[in-house]
């Protein structure tokens, strides 16, 4: 099975659950990431973009090279830690080529809703396997 995971950018608030689900499961140093979240907004951490009243904030998972597109252990259903550990249900995981996998079943519902899937570009340099959807861009 191919491993596959889909955001719905959406739904993530930024709070960086799913990056520190990661951390701690597999006891990185405090300065190692695998996965960041980045803010889409004024060009720093929580900082939104805009003027009052227009303003805008959101937030990016980014998956580095570095992730290994992890399968969790027992404690998680063999579930990715991010996977797991997101409060919102903005991250799922799944086989993209079997219908029934939770991945490919929440991205035809998404589909289904309008929202636009996509990539990362080659030069950011992320994990393969990662897709963001989102709807209103």
């Amino acid at each position: 099975m191919s491993c596959a995971t889909l955001i719905d950018v959406n739904r993530c608030t930024g709070c960086w659950t799913c990056s520190m689900g990661c951390k701690n499961a597999y006891d990185m140093p405090l300065d190692e990431y695998r996965l960041f979240i980045r803010t889409i907004g004024g060009g720093g951490i929580d900082q939104a973009g805009g003027e009052w009243p227009n303003l805008y904030l959101k937030w990016h998972p980014v998956f580095t090279k570095k992730c290994l597109g992890c399968r969790g252990d027992s404690t998680t259903g063999n579930v990715p830690y991010c996977v797991f550990n997101c409060p919102t249900g903005a991250l799922t995981w799944g086989d993209p080529e079997d219908p029934a996998s939770g991945f490919s079943k929440r991205k035809e519902e998404l589909l289904d809703q309008g929202f636009h899937i996509w990539q990362q570009p080659e030069w950011e340099e992320t994990r393969d396997g990662v897709f963001y959807a989102e709807k209103g861009i």
